[in-house]
């Protein structure tokens, strides 16, 4: 195994020179600001083509090791990566909070607790978006689109604080959460000019939320 030599803080450069020692091939690193794509990777010829999220220039040595022998294998578990993301986000969310006046405790629900559960079992840890409720609405009744929303433009979602009630089944809210997550993490398909928000993969993948079919039907009873 090839030994990692290299500051706690990375640069591009370092970066480099280390995933093709590790992988023996040409690596073309590209590093993002993407909140949703964390890590991508692309063979073409004998190189590699790799994108990563700026947020690994602070990774320890032993997640971007982690990283590096992902590239070369094109597979395989990254729990230090998935570990690393997770604390990040929490770090990231909280500082974004004292900034943005984001809200993520509720009377009953923290909104937080709730995004990280679903981040790790259904993405992986790579969203990063944060999550808030939103303001207050006098309005009694509400219709199911307004329940929640994911702003592309300030990267946000926001959940409706009409279901922070102790009578909204967790399951429900987590769908609600899941759901916003799904926005952020597939964004908008444009196919023949038309721009489609919930597309065949988004239905799809919103049907693997474990609690989809209760959650749908105690909606169409409740609200």
């Amino acid at each position: 195994m090839i030994q990692l030599n290299l500051p706690f803080v990375h640069d591009e450069s370092s970066l480099k020179d280390y995933f093709e020692r590790v992988t023996g091939k040409p690596v073309f690193l590209t590093l993002t600001s993407n909140s949703t794509r964390i890590l991508s990777l692309r063979l073409k010829g004998e190189g590699i083509y790799v994108r990563l999220q700026r947020i690994f220039l602070e990774a320890g040595n032993e997640v971007i090791e982690e990283i590096a022998h992902f590239l070369r294998n094109g597979r395989g578990n990254t729990p230090l990566v998935r570990k690393f993301l997770s604390e990040m986000t929490n770090y990231i969310c909280k500082r974004y909070q004292k900034s943005a006046g984001i809200k993520i405790q509720g009377s009953n629900y923290n909104l937080q607790d709730i995004y990280d559960r679903i981040n790790i079992e259904y993405f992986g840890g790579r969203l990063t978006c944060p999550i808030t409720w939103g303001a207050k609405s006098p309005r009694r009744f509400v219709k199911r689109r307004t329940l929640g929303s994911y702003s592309r433009h300030a990267d946000t979602i926001r959940i409706n604080p009409i279901l922070d009630r102790k009578s909204v089944p967790g399951y429900v809210l987590g769908f609600i959460v899941y759901h916003e997550m799904l926005h952020a993490e597939l964004g908008i398909e444009r196919k023949d000019g038309r721009r489609t928000v919930h597309s065949k993969e988004f239905r799809r993948r919103e049907r693997l939320f474990s609690h989809y079919h209760k959650a749908m039907s105690w909606e169409k009873r409740n609200l």
